[in-house]
């Protein structure tokens, strides 16, 4: 079980956005990712806890950024309902798409869970809600996600392959990788694995 840290920064300037302590795990069912986000001075902004089932179908999700919160999963598409920090207001939405998608390095390793890619395949387009914090407010995106390569790396104990991603946003032509060993994202556009306690875990 997978247990550790990422450095979230703006992907532009660098600027320290905080840190996302995490811990997630395989099962025969699919895969749980679960973590808390803290600003840089150390206090908690928010939480993720997202379950995907065996094909990265996401079977709950629940976010938690500035007393705001999101609960969702794949019906119909994805639905979801959002509530306000006061608690008296809800609102849903229905979106036909894939999944959904967000700055949480949990979305990154769901939807190449999702594309299912094997290297030098064509890229597979995804359509996505994805939440932006603090107010977690939905928007609908289009994604083309490849998988460039896959290398493994030597390790104490059995190699580690890490996939190398490229993924295209359709709406503006902006591109960026992504590298992911397993259930861990390595690197990708504002995000650093800064502490992992113990190997990655692998997708059967």
């Amino acid at each position: 079980m997978p247990r550790g840290r990422y450095s979230l920064h703006d992907p532009h300037d660098r600027t320290p956005l905080g840190a996302e302590h995490f811990q997630c795990a395989t099962g025969p069912s699919g895969w749980r990712y679960v973590s808390r986000i803290t600003a840089p001075s150390g206090a908690e902004t928010g939480s993720v806890d997202l379950t995907v089932d065996a094909l990265g179908r996401p079977l709950r999700l629940q976010l938690r950024s500035a007393d705001w919160q999101v609960r969702g999963a794949a019906i119909n598409g994805v639905t979801w309902v959002r509530t306000d920090p006061t608690g008296e207001h809800a609102t849903e939405g229905n979106v036909r798409a894939h999944g959904f998608g967000g700055t949480s390095p949990a979305f990154l390793v769901a939807l190449a869970r999702l594309a299912r890619l094997t290297p030098g395949a064509p890229a597979t387009r995804l359509r996505l809600v994805t939440f932006t914090a603090p107010v977690l407010a939905p928007r609908t995106i289009d994604q083309a996600w490849a998988l460039v390569s896959r290398t493994a790396h030597p390790t104490d104990n059995a190699p580690l392959e890490v996939d190398e991603y490229q993924v295209s946003a359709l709406d503006t032509g902006e591109q960026h990788t992504v590298h992911l060993a397993g259930d861990v994202v390595l690197s990708a556009p504002g995000i650093e694995l800064e502490e992992l306690e113990s190997p990655p875990s692998l997708f059967g």
